[in-house]
C-alpha cells in the first residue's frame, strides 16, 4: 500500500463503532442516536488521514460491538490488525485509546 497520506476515502479504514444506549444511563435509549451523531463528528479528525469513524446506536447486541472495513468490506480481526501495522499502530491498542476517547465523550455529552 502507498503511504501518501491522508488517504483517498476508498482506501481509509471504516472504524464502524456501535454505542449501546445503557452507556448512556437510564434513559439512555432516548438520546444514543444524539451521542453519536456528537461523537462522531468529535472523533473526525483523530486518525484522519487513514481512519473514517462511523458511530451508531447498538440496539441489536446480536451485532458486533466494533467493526472494520476498508472498500466497503469487512476485515477480520488480523486483516485489521495488518492495516494498522502499516501505519505502525497496534490493533489492542487502537481499540483501547477508542473506548478511553469514548468514555471521555460520554461524560462530556451528560455534562459530567
Amino acid at each position: 500500500m502507498n503511504n501518501k497520506l491522508p488517504l483517498a476515502q476508498d482506501k481509509k479504514l471504516t472504524v464502524l463503532f456501535k454505542v449501546e444506549p445503557g452507556c448512556l444511563g437510564p434513559e439512555g435509549k432516548d438520546h444514543v442516536a444524539e451521542f453519536c451523531s456528537f461523537a462522531e463528528k468529535e472523533m473526525e479528525s483523530v486518525d484522519s488521514n487513514f481512519v473514517h469513524w462511523e458511530i451508531l446506536p447498538r440496539h441489536d447486541k446480536s451485532q458486533p460491538e466494533m467493526q472494520y472495513k476498508v472498500a466497503n468490506k469487512t476485515l477480520t480481526h488480523s486483516q485489521a490488525e495488518k492495516y494498522l501495522s502499516l501505519f505502525e499502530k497496534e490493533l489492542d491498542e487502537f481499540e483501547g485509546h477508542l473506548h478511553d476517547k469514548l468514555a471521555i465523550l460520554i461524560d462530556e455529552f451528560l455534562g459530567h
